[in-house]
């Protein structure tokens, strides 16, 4: 397929400021130009030739956007043209703190403010999981750039720049690659997010190298990081099978920064340094390529030079967006971003689909269909025969053999049951069933041998245990006031003077063995809904510790309350409390950021279970149709079928009208599964960011 020229697009995005400088920079009507201006220096003198005003011509501005519009107006086009065959690059390039990851990647706290990476995959797996005809295969890797040393972020051997395997950055006829780059296949989107997390924990948490703080930015990324995704979209066509690769490049660079704002010193100054000199390799690059008298392009100036090759005026469609800053103090970097950006903006790229025909392939795909249909008919074959065969009953040999060998499998003695015929099947079944009943008897007997069994529906009886104090009104065992139950764990008898927790029976001697062993097999051997089980043992113990607590009771309460506490000063409120005063104060912004994720995720729970009803719905409905399209066809055949002159089968307007309602089934299962998908997908991303949330909320 020929090359079509294009142009790189270009955008600016303005980093939302409280400080914005309404008299230096100005927007055009038309939302694609941007005008600067700055007052003449009255210090340079009355001669004074410097330039004040400029006027740049850009694909767009996005100013005050949305992550969601700033996806639509940069990148949706970009991922549709890849999911058909072309290349795709999309690079954040400005200055450090001006917004270029947050518009590559999002924030990592709500969901809403997701970046283009998170979006991208979103698409991808959208439109792959509507496609019926293609095998799609999706693939992902992320490289990191780091003082000229690259890192696989997605590597299972954390590589530590002395790793077995170095990786480079290679030429070959179908483009720039870089060896011994992990290449990971995702099937669902949740994998593919899973380890987008994963390289995020890898870069800011493993590698605390790679992020530093100064004036300008306090978690400020001290490397260029190339996110890319892999797509493989296999047709049949005719007799070969046609194969069309295409990748998406989604680059965050790192910031460019004057050194003098910065005040980087040591470490830092020396990332700066290696910043400062690949980006500045890079602007030589677009001035060359720019240039179309010049023959050689110095690409292998800079790893990231060498990396972008394809990118920059090759097979690729490409869109730059220059992250600025709108403060005044920044308006010599903003210039600089946009004189980059209006340079990109003349380079040229020649995108063509990336298909090839694979007739090797071909030829493995029809001997593995052959495989599989001979598989399938010897399967049929089989069983068609094995439903002929009568089984001999067991003998009583045989089924003491499998009662032992279903004992011994049980306690651990061997670890699988010898099976011959399906006949062994169903008295292994039969065991099982037997042991599961006689264990069943034994607890009931057992609990029948200590416990009083009472059916709730027996009235008189409910109400003489209520009566007594054992139960309460709800059937549940009450508790006793030394902290004990009939059952159940509780916690010690509080007293309501002083605040004091205080034992109700300290001076009472220690229950009889038999109360506790009752209280243990209670423990065990839950009771059923339908009964409440009281120990018999416990009943009359019951009664006469409720007297003896009833008389300790009165007499603490008459007792006068100590002086000490009256004059105690106020304790500090409790910890629930003073989780609830620090989320309605300091931690308010973190707890609105965590119910606002957290009412998503439940909203998109609630959608994921309304549309999984609707699929299984759906498939009973099918399921009954098929049903009825197999009667109505062996009705036919018995019968006898009628043709028409062309040999096909006539039918008749009631199973013609079921073929039809299967048909719409069938299309509409599809799209639900497909929204089932994508609504996992985006419950676990939200999971993420609830859990992530909760995390820094508790801390």
């Amino acid at each position: 397929m020929d090359a079509v020229e294009k142009r790189v697009h270009t955008f600016v995005r303005v980093k939302p400021t409280a400080d914005f400088a309404q008299d230096m920079i100005k927007f055009g009507p038309d939302n694609k130009t941007i005008d600067i201006y700055i007052k003449k220096d009255a210090r340079k003198g009355v001669v004074n030739n410097r330039q004040t005003d400029w006027s740049f011509r850009l694909d767009g501005v996005l100013h005050n956007t949305s992550q969601e519009l700033a996806y639509e107006t940069v990148a949706e086009k970009l991922v549709s043209e890849a999911l058909i065959g072309y290349n795709g690059t999309i690079m954040c390039y400005g200055q450090t703190g001006a917004g270029k990851t947050y518009t590559m990647t999002g924030a990592t706290a709500e969901y809403k403010h997701r970046g283009i990476i998170p979006r991208a995959i979103q698409q991808v797996f959208k439109a792959t999981a509507h496609s019926v005809d293609p095998f799609v295969t999706v693939r992902i890797s992320y490289l990191e750039i780091y003082n000229e040393t690259l890192f696989d972020l997605l590597s299972t051997v954390a590589s530590n720049g002395t790793s077995d395997v170095q990786m480079a950055v290679v030429d070959c006829p179908q483009g720039v690659y870089v060896k011994g780059l992990s290449i990971h296949s995702v099937s669902h989107e949740e994998d593919a997010l899973n380890l987008l997390f994963e390289a995020r924990k890898n870069k800011y948490y493993t590698s605390s190298d790679l992020i530093a703080e100064h004036t300008l930015n306090k978690n400020s990324s001290r490397s260029h990081c190339i996110f890319t995704i892999y797509i493989e979209s296999r047709f049949r066509v005719f007799s070969d099978v046609k194969c069309i690769n295409s990748k998406i490049n989604l680059i965050d660079l790192a910031g460019s920064e004057r050194l003098s704002k910065t005040g980087s010193e040591g470490q830092v100054l020396k990332e700066a340094t290696y910043i400062n000199k690949s980006l500045s390799f890079l602007e030589q690059i677009i001035i060359a390529l720019a240039d179309p008298k010049r023959d050689h392009i110095p690409f292998r100036q800079s790893k990231l030079t060498h990396v972008l090759k394809d990118s920059l005026g090759g097979n690729c469609n490409t869109v730059l967006v220059a992250n600025i800053c709108g403060e005044a103090v920044h308006v010599e970097e903003t210039l600089s971003s946009l004189r980059f950006a209006t340079r990109m903006k003349w380079i040229t790229t020649e995108p063509v689909i990336n298909e090839t025909y694979d007739r090797e392939g071909t030829v493995k795909a029809l001997e593995k269909e052959i495989i599989l249909l001979k598989q399938e008919l010897a399967m049929h074959d089989n069983l068609v025969n094995r439903s002929l065969v009568i089984y001999d009953p067991l003998t009583d040999i045989q089924v003491a053999e499998i009662k032992s060998q279903v004992h011994k499998y049980l306690k651990g003695a061997i670890d699988e049951i010898d099976i011959v015929n399906i006949r062994q099947v169903q008295e292994v079944f039969k065991q099982f069933k037997l042991i599961v009943s006689q264990q069943e008897r034994e607890v009931e007997a057992r609990l029948r041998s200590k416990y009083a069994l009472i059916d709730k529906n027996d009235f008189a009886a409910v109400a003489a245990v209520q009566k007594a104090g054992v139960v309460d009104v709800d059937g549940h065992l009450v508790r006793e006031e030394d902290g004990r139950d009939f059952g159940t764990r509780t916690a010690p008898f509080s007293s309501r003077r002083g605040g004091k927790k205080k034992s109700g029976k300290s001076n009472e001697p220690p229950k009889k063995e038999g109360i506790r062993s009752s209280r243990r097999d209670l423990d065990v051997f839950l009771p059923s809904k339908s009964q409440v089980i009281i120990s018999t043992k416990d009943l009359d113990v019951k009664e006469g510790a409720r007297n003896q607590d009833t008389a300790n009771i009165d007499a603490e309460l008459s007792k006068p309350a100590p002086m000490e506490d009256s004059q105690r000063p106020s304790s500090p409120p409790s910890k629930p409390v003073a989780f609830e005063q620090f989320k309605e104060e300091c931690g308010s912004e973190i707890s609105r950021i965590f119910k606002e994720n957290k009412s998503i995720l439940l909203a998109r729970k609630k959608r994921s279970s309304t549309v999984a009803q609707r699929i299984n719905f759906i498939k009973r409905e099918m399921e009954g149709i098929k049903k009825a399209l197999e009667a109505q066809k062996q009705e036919r055949w018995q019968q006898g079928e009628y043709v028409d002159e062309k040999g096909q089968i006539i039918i008749d307007e009631e199973e013609f009208l079921l073929i039809v309602k299967l048909r719409d089934l069938k299309e509409e299962y599809r799209s639900g599964y497909a929204e089932l998908q994508d609504l996992k997908a985006e419950i676990q991303y939200c999971q993420h960011l609830v859990d992530q949330c909760r995390n820094k909320l508790i801390s």
